[in-house]
């Protein structure tokens, strides 16, 4: 049955990365209902592998944006104030999971602390999508140094609760900061291909023991999945934020982890030993 895991793990993560409602959240109450009869060590790690797959999609949907920049950066200054911008908001997550990723990982991947985050993310995100404000950033390029190291800080709540989703931080992040919503989604975007692919490929190359005891055919499974998936929602969300705000996914999210707390409270839903 691992490939069966492996193709649902893929599907949820493809379609949950990018959207402001969290993968792990996501993949942590997906594993926990299926039933995955993995330790929580591989479950864990494979999790995070994954999103390699999802991010490979992001360089895919944007990949002409990415190949002139690559030509660009050398003599255009906005597009090196974007790359620098990129690069130093990566910072505080890079440090953060460093120091306490193992940690957060151990005592803090469960139902519960998922729920509670996305029910706090949900009443945030309404709360912000409720002001009263004029964005005055309609372009990645004019976010600037200063403004991407703040919202790659707003990021680390991802890294700190999960559950949160780093989609949902950076893009409300930006949007707190001035920037327009495909704007901020768009740096999302961008600023997940260093942040979840070095988690990524870090896990990955932490446990080849691990992964290896499901196999790494079910791991480029899972990927793949997340691949083809991933492309699809990256397309359907800058999309729907063209036009929308996102009040619908904070009514989602508030749903769903209340949801989750019934199902933990009544025993429907085991909670990682709390």
């Amino acid at each position: 049955m691992d490939w069966f895991y492996a193709i649902i793990y893929g599907i949820v993560e493809g379609i949950t990365e990018f959207l402001p409602v969290s993968s792990t959240g996501h993949l942590i109450v997906a594993g926990n209902l299926m039933g995955v009869p993995w330790s929580k060590e591989i479950k864990d790690t494979f999790e995070v592998v994954i999103q390699g797959g999802a991010i490979l999609a992001v360089l895919a949907y944007y990949w002409r944006d990415f190949v002139q920049q690559g030509r660009d950066i050398g003599r255009d200054q906005p597009t090196q104030r974007l790359w620098l911008g990129v690069v130093v908001a990566c910072i505080p997550a890079v440090i953060l999971g460093l120091l306490f990723g193992d940690t957060i990982k151990a005592n803090l991947f469960r139902p519960s602390v998922v729920a509670w985050a996305l029910i706090v993310g949900g009443v945030l995100m309404w709360l912000i999508e409720s002001r009263k404000s004029t964005p005055t950033v309609h372009d990645i390029k004019g976010i600037g140094v200063g403004r991407a190291f703040l919202i790659g800080a707003v990021q680390c709540l991802a890294i700190l609760w999960p559950g949160f989703s780093r989609s949902a931080s950076s893009i409300l992040g930006g949007m707190v900061m001035g920037l327009d919503r495909p704007t901020a989604t768009k740096f999302s975007f961008y600023l997940g291909v260093p942040t979840l692919g070095g988690a990524a490929l870090l896990d990955f190359l932490k446990s080849l023991d691990l992964l290896g005891q499901i196999g790494l055919v079910n791991v480029v499974l899972g990927a793949v999945v997340s691949f083809v998936v991933a492309y699809l929602a990256i397309g359907w969300l800058l999309r729907f934020v063209s036009t929308n705000n996102f009040k619908g996914f904070a009514v989602y999210r508030v749903v769903v982890g209340v949801l989750i707390l019934v199902l933990v409270a009544t025993g429907r839903l085991t909670n990682g030993g709390l």
